[in-house]
Formats: structure tokens, C-alpha cells, sequence
């Protein structure tokens, strides 16, 4: 199953991601805080690469079609106990 995804910055801590998927295409805005990259070890990385990390870490655990309109960071981290550990070892390997 192949994906693509273009990224780009919106607004101050917005973005917007436009995937495509067998076919298939539509687009979400994923919101960071700030602060709560601090909180989670991932303030050293520039906020555009843990918004591609973090698209990718949503597409390996649920297909890009259910991907929300609007996503969050803190949800992420919610739902997915290995969210910010898994995002701080793929940004520290790039």
C-alpha cells in the first residue's frame, strides 16, 4: 500500500497534510503545542519533522482514510502509549 503526504506549515503551529492512498486523497491539520513538546522531550526538534514523523506513526497504526480533519499532538499521545518515545527515536536517528 503505497502513501504520500505533502506538509506545509499553515499557520503558527498548524500544518496541513494532504495524503494520498490507493487512489485515494484528503487532507487533516495537525495542531502542535508547544509546550506539550516540551513536556514530551521532542522541544529540540523543528516542529515540521515531528509533524511528518507523526503522520507516519499514524499511517503504520491505522489507514490514512480514518485519519482525523484535525489532529493533535496530546490526543496522539492518548491514544497510543509509545507515541513519544517512538517520535524521539526516529527524529534523534534523522
Amino acid at each position: 500500500m503505497e502513501k504520500s503526504f505533502d506538509i506545509e506549515l499553515v499557520n503558527q503551529d498548524e500544518y496541513l497534510v494532504r495524503w494520498a492512498s490507493e487512489g485515494q486523497t484528503g487532507e487533516s491539520v495537525v495542531r502542535v503545542n508547544p509546550d506539550f513538546l516540551e513536556e514530551a522531550g521532542l522541544g529540540g526538534f523543528e516542529q515540521q519533522a515531528v509533524v511528518e514523523e507523526t503522520t507516519t506513526f499514524l499511517a503504520e497504526h491505522q489507514p490514512v482514510i480514518d485519519f482525523p480533519l484535525t489532529v493533535d499532538l496530546e490526543e496522539i499521545a492518548a491514544a497510543y502509549e509509545d507515541y513519544t518515545e517512538q517520535l524521539r527515536s526516529r527524529l534523534a536517528g534523522k
